[in-house]
């Protein structure tokens, strides 16, 4: 269980990572003025200030991913260690859209709920979200402790219950 929950945390933070490149195109694009980890921070770093705070970057950053990392120990709890589907995870960021940008956003000032923000702010954050949770479901596949076997699909089988027979030493002429 505490491997499933270690792996999700691992699986959110890197999805995090690509969810982040997700904003950094949005805006680029002009969609998104400011990101939302930082605005957040600001708010609750300052009490709703409109002016920049020192630190607000890195708190914001070390937030976000702290973020990303505990949705993704959710997860992999959740997961009980088994294989998730691409679309799981896709619908599981959306999820942690809903709750994030109609819940923690709101509750603390940082942005309105998503029904009355910019929509092409919403169609970035919600991009990222499937981005992160199709991430994440991937990350957590690969952090699984059966591993499959090269080629096939399949689940390699455990070396450990399998011995290898020892060599046999070459008898000459």
């Amino acid at each position: 269980m505490m491997r499933n929950v270690v792996n999700g945390a691992v699986g959110g933070a890197l999805a995090t990572a690509v969810y982040s490149a997700v904003l950094m195109a949005g805006d680029r694009a002009g969609l998104i003025r400011e990101k939302p980890p930082r605005r957040v921070a600001r708010t609750v770093m300052s009490g709703r200030s409109s002016r920049p705070v020192p630190g607000e970057n890195i708190v914001g950053t070390i937030a976000h991913y702290a973020f990303g990392a505990g949705c993704g120990s959710v997860l992999g709890l959740l997961s009980a260690g088994q294989r998730l589907p691409a679309p799981i995870g896709a619908a599981y960021g959306l999820v942690v859209w809903y709750l994030g940008h109609q819940g923690l956003a709101p509750a603390v000032g940082a942005y309105p709920p998503a029904s009355r923000d910019s929509r092409g702010r919403q169609a970035v954050l919600v991009a990222g979200h499937l981005v992160w949770g199709t991430s994440l479901a991937i990350a957590l596949n690969r952090l699984r402790i059966e591993k499959m076997a090269v080629g096939t699909g399949q689940p390699a089988r455990d070396v450990r219950r399998h011995r290898t027979p020892s060599p046999q030493p070459v008898h000459a002429f």
